[in-house]
């Protein structure tokens, strides 16, 4: 089955870095003024969710789902849980992050949510990606200069991180300190990321 990407509308400054994680084969939704992205993203919407209260309700053929403005899911989560009902496994998240902090912290959040239920879930945005870590190994190239492990989960045990400036060897994260912040991969060798017990959010910083 195709990834759904879900479009929200928070700022996007580099449309070109974005554009570059597209596919031609995704399913878009874009969520309320989401929509405000689609000309300078260049891609099609398959399903359009809102409560319209920050975009106005598109005149369109493309299926809407019009939420009503007093809920308990945001247009995005609501979109998320949608893609799930519809059977997609793999989600990439962008225009979620920046802005209003509560929306991005509710946004990242949605992370875990999604790998609770198995489901694969990557957010991007101008500077980074962002996925949760756990018992699996990610390998992180010198293509990205700056990493970071932060605990958002309970806490983080057996944090390893190896060929990086700051190594971790069975290490302890936990929400009240964040000392995973800002390491990077040594030139020319892959940094491998892992954490026995809990789950992180692992950011990859581009150049």
């Amino acid at each position: 089955m195709s990834r759904c990407v879900i479009i929200g509308g928070a700022v996007i400054e580099n449309y070109d870095a974005i554009r570059k994680y597209l596919k031609e084969n995704d399913f878009n939704i874009f969520c309320d003024c989401g929509l405000r992205h689609q000309a300078a993203l260049n891609i099609p919407a398959n399903l359009i969710v809102g409560d319209f209260d920050s975009h106005p309700a598109p005149d369109t053929d493309t299926e809407t789902i019009t939420l009503p403005r007093e809920k308990d899911d945001t247009d995005t989560v609501f979109a998320v849980k949608e893609a799930i009902r519809r059977g997609f496994s793999d989600f990439l998240l962008i225009g979620v992050c920046g802005g209003r902090l509560d929306h991005t912290l509710g946004n990242v959040s949605i992370l875990l949510m999604l790998h609770s239920k198995g489901l694969r879930g990557k957010i991007i945005d101008d500077y980074s990606e962002m996925e949760i870590l756990d018992s699996e190994t990610k390998y992180i190239d010198d293509s990205y200069p700056y990493f970071s492990l932060l605990n958002i989960d309970g806490t983080c045990r057996g944090v390893y991180e190896k060929n990086a400036k700051f190594p971790l060897e069975n290490a302890e994260i936990s929400v009240e300190y964040q000392y995973g912040i800002s390491n990077e991969p040594l030139p020319g060798k892959l940094s491998e990321v892992s954490v026995k017990e809990g789950r992180a959010l692992l950011i990859k910083i581009r150049k």
